[in-house]
């Protein structure tokens, strides 16, 4: 194949060759145009990246299921019996990680389960700790493994939640997930335009034969596939929506702004205080020695110490109403409270906390979740919810079904395109994109106010207006070369 006929492929694709229409005169403006043009180039150039975020984020919405397969033999024991003193479990763990610093212990909640005791490992990743589960009826240890973030996943969960948020490579490949989610939404909302657009045409032409929310089976080929890219992008469009915004509070340049206006708007989560002052951190000591005179513990001395209060301290919490699924730390420093705080579980909408002087069993401060702002009761739900936590198994089945339906979506923009390439001229030719020189038909009013948005957008969400702009450049670049072939 010779060049001309590999430019004249490519300029087929990227852009069309066509100079802009001109706009007759008193003919009606409409959006419309601009609409189809962003969809297109954003469908054609960025769907790869949300193609591969559906995949791996359907994986990981059924990954707390799987992970209650695959580590059954740490998270669950055939023992019956009471439970020995958590202190008891704790200093088991210690004989088998004696090279490691306990930080943390999560209880066994219910008959069955194993206690997790954390370690913090030098040896381990950001956010990562290791943790040895213990039966709570023997105080054996059964296993040890390496568990990552506030949810204490496991590997096989923190595996695949690496390959949705950066497919393990780290820092640079994060930014492949916040161009996916910084476009998901325009995406999914110019759909819904431009399809309620075509349906209201198509009312007004045909009535009730008219289809929105269904897919139209009398059609064939292209028509057939334009419908159900219609129909399921218009279902799931909200649901994308929401992913998009959430998935935006984990990503690193959006993320940012995401966090800086939180915090003008004082809508951050609230910390629990667990600072001791130091006249109660000395009392604290002298009351750990039964109150004797016996010097202030360091180090070991009261690391030790403290995993012999756990089980009062975990007592104390459940008199002030912070029970079931909890995770109580264990400080190493005279001036740090025990924090014990309510893990997130199916069903379970507050997660309460509270501070503890282990010394005196004094509580020194409790969080409520009931005192959260409300935009920060919101993230929480919505993160919870875009991890399939928040409601169990019904949660990530529904997931699991908005990655295939989205899957299904981007799959039959992609057959329209291809269908859409001219039978004849360069083999490398494909779907030609909507006419240039939409931003013409848009009332001047609205095309200054979308340049207006597209710029505050943009920088709020940095990948996205990188992205836009090298959109542009592109078109206009394919454009010119496209008029100077055309006048040679």
């Amino acid at each position: 194949m010779s060049a001309p006929e590999i430019d004249r492929g490519l300029e087929s694709s990227l852009g069309d060759t066509s100079p802009p229409p001109k706009q007759p005169p008193g003919s009606p403006r409409s959006v419309r145009p601009l609409m189809m043009r962003l969809h297109f180039y954003a469908g054609i150039l960025v769907a790869p990246f949300i193609l591969i975020a559906a995949v791996s984020g359907g994986l990981y919405a059924l990954a707390p299921s799987l992970e209650q397969v695959v580590y059954r033999d740490y998270l669950h024991v055939d023992s019956t019996g009471p439970a020995v003193p958590v202190a008891d479990q704790i200093r088991a763990a210690q004989l088998v990680r004696p090279d490691l610093t306990v930080s943390a212990v999560r209880p066994a909640a219910e008959p069955g389960d194993t206690t997790r005791v954390l370690f913090t490992d030098p040896g381990l990743g950001e956010s990562e700790r290791r943790a040895v589960f213990v039966d709570p009826a023997t105080a054996s240890p059964v296993g040890e493994l390496t568990v990552y973030g506030s949810s204490s996943a496991l590997p096989l969960r923190t595996w695949i939640s690496q390959l949705h948020r950066h497919l393990h490579l780290g820092e640079p490949g994060r930014i492949y997930s916040e161009l996916a989610a910084s476009w998901m939404w325009v995406v999914a909302l110019g759909g819904v335009y431009l399809w309620w657009d075509r349906y209201r045409k198509a009312r007004r032409r045909n009535g009730s034969d008219a289809r929105l929310l269904t897919v139209d089976r009398s059609t064939s080929g292209r028509a057939r596939t334009l419908s159900w890219h219609g129909v399921v992008g218009i279902w799931i469009a909200v649901a994308l929506v929401f992913l998009s915004a959430t998935g935006l509070t984990w990503s690193k340049y959006a993320g940012e702004n995401v966090t800086a206006l939180r915090t003008s708007l004082n809508w951050t989560t609230p910390q629990i205080h667990k600072s001791l002052g130091a006249s109660t951190a000395g009392a604290g000591a002298a009351g750990g020695h039964e109150g004797h005179g016996a010097a202030v513990a360091t180090g070991g001395d009261l690391l030790g110490t403290n995993v012999g209060r756990i089980d009062s301290v975990l007592a104390t919490a459940r008199r002030s109403g912070v029970d079931g699924a909890v995770e109580a730390s264990i400080p190493s420093s005279p001036t740090t409270a025990f924090t014990v705080a309510q893990t997130r579980q199916p069903w379970v909408f507050a997660t309460d906390s509270v501070a503890v002087d282990g010394a005196t069993g004094q509580v020194t401060d409790v969080l409520r979740f009931a005192q959260w702002p409300l935009a920060a009761k919101l993230t929480s739900w919505g993160i919870q919810l875009h991890m399939g936590l928040q409601f169990g198994l019904i949660n990530q089945i529904a997931l699991a079904a908005l990655a295939v339906a989205l899957v299904t979506v981007i799959v039959h923009g992609y057959l329209m395109w291809w269908r859409r390439r001219p039978t004849r001229g360069s083999a490398w030719a494909v779907g030609r994109p909507p006419l240039r020189g939409a931003l013409r038909q848009v009332h001047p009013a609205l095309a200054v106010g979308s340049v207006a948005a597209a710029i505050v957008v943009g920088w709020f969400v940095p990948l996205l207006g990188i992205s836009l702009v090298a959109f542009l450049v592109i078109d206009a670049a394919v454009g010119l070369r496209a008029r100077a072939r055309s006048r040679a």
